[in-house]
Order: structure tokens, then sequence, then C-alpha cells
């Protein structure tokens, strides 16, 4: 297939264990962001990307409950999965999400989708990586790339960190690879709403409370207003952001 969304997703997370199987609005996390998807995206171009781990097998469930396609390869090596997951399935072009971003707009998924169609050379193209240059809220966070490109890049580089975090030695590496990172219109890298923290469920309960009862559609702007005009979760949003930006200052320096 040419485009397939390829979202990488386990539950033994460290600060959070089993965050994506928690509910939000009714549905595990991975689901409400799965049914976002499927207002732009078919099925058959949507892939739970997981683990080997026993403790995975409840994403293998939702995949089959939701008739997803999905993959199971090595919990620690994720560049090897991502490159398994789409060799089998024939994945031209990657778009890479992660399942603790349950928000991710869908129209600005569209619109760099289609950015990365038109601009044939580029090999990589994000909004929020590298973390430094972004001025795009943490949650909003979508990756593309070629397969031709993660192949290059698998023969490249031996280093663990590259096989845990798979993207990073595209935009560390700009003069091998044709690379691009979108800018938003405002700086709101000051924002955060992806799902790191247990307090982060209940910051991402009240946004769809918040734009339900407003009727205002979850695009990453509107998510900033709801949070910069809610007290107790712009305090969440600050107090994590500075916790998150600590905890992953090593990997991105």
């Amino acid at each position: 297939m040419n485009f397939a969304i390829l979202i990488q997703a386990r539950l033994g997370s460290t600060r959070f264990p089993k965050k994506i199987i928690k509910d939000i609005d009714g549905k595990t996390v991975i689901e409400y962001m799965i049914d976002r998807l499927l207002k732009v995206f078919k099925k058959k171009n949507i892939i739970i990307n997981t683990t080997n781990s026993v403790k995975d097998n409840k994403l293998v469930i939702i995949a089959k409950r939701n008739k997803l396609l999905y993959f199971r390869g090595s919990e620690h090596n994720v560049l090897d999965r991502y490159l398994k997951c789409s060799k089998k399935f024939n994945v031209k072009n990657i778009i890479h999400l992660t399942s603790d971003c349950p928000l991710v707009d869908v129209d600005l998924l569209i619109r760099m989708k289609r950015i990365f169609e038109k601009k044939k050379k580029l090999d990589y193209f994000a909004n929020t990586y590298p973390p430094e240059l972004s001025n795009f809220p943490d949650g909003s966070d979508i990756e593309i790339y070629k397969q031709k490109s993660l192949i290059k890049l698998s023969k490249m580089s031996d280093k663990k960190e590259d096989k845990e975090h798979v993207t990073n030695f595209f935009w560390k590496n700009p003069n091998t690879f044709n690379v691009q990172i979108l800018k938003s219109n405002k700086n709101l890298s000051l924002f955060k709403y992806s799902l790191d923290y247990e307090n982060e469920l209940f910051l991402i309960r009240e946004i769809i409370k918040i734009s339900k009862k407003k009727k205002i559609k979850l695009n990453y702007r509107n998510i900033v207003k709801i949070i910069k005009t809610t007290p107790s979760l712009k305090r969440i949003s600050n107090q994590n952001l500075l916790k998150f930006k600590k905890n992953r200052k090593d990997l991105y320096n």
C-alpha cells in the first residue's frame, strides 16, 4: 500500500503502565484514537504495531475487535519492528503515530500527508521533531517517512538509541536525508496533552468533555485554547511539560 498509519503501541510503559487501555469517553485510549483516525483513513490503512511481549496480547484483542491489521515484533528494537511491519504490509510511505497521542489532529495529518506526497524527494517530514525546533504542542506528534529511507537508516546505524527511538537518526543527519519540519503559525510548544503521566488522563478527559459541551472541533489549536483558558488543565500541562523535557533531555542532546 502507498500510505499507512503504523501506531506504535505497547502496555509496558514505565511512567504509566497500561495507559493506552485506560478509559476515555467510554473507550480505551487507543480505540478513541483509532476512531479519530477512521474519519480520514480506511481500516486497511491503519496498523497497530505492537510487541511480542505477552503483556501486549490485549492490544491484539483490540485490533481483532476493531477488524484492524496488526503486527508484533521486538519490544526494544522498535526500528526492526517498524521495518518488518512496513515490509510485511508493503507500506511505501509510513505515517508514524504513537498511541499516547490520542488527540492527534486528523486535519493536520491529512495536510502533512499531502505535503509529503507533493515533495517527492522528502525522506522524513514531522511537526514535533526535533523537539528543540518544534513549535507545535506535545501531543500533536506526526511523522511521515519512506520505507526505503528507513531501510537506508537501518544499514547506517547500529546504536541502541537509534533502534529504540526510530526516527532520531533522520533529523540528526540532515546531510544524508532530506528532512523537513512543519512549523505552526504560532509557538504552541509550551503546551502538552500527550499521555505520559496519570494526571494527563484527567487532562485529556476534560479536554474532550469541554469540546463536546462547547461543540468545538478537537484540532490542535482548539485544544491549546481549552488548556489556556482552564486553569487546572494549564497547571497540569505546564508541570508535566517541564518534567517530560527534563526526562528526555539526554536523549535529544
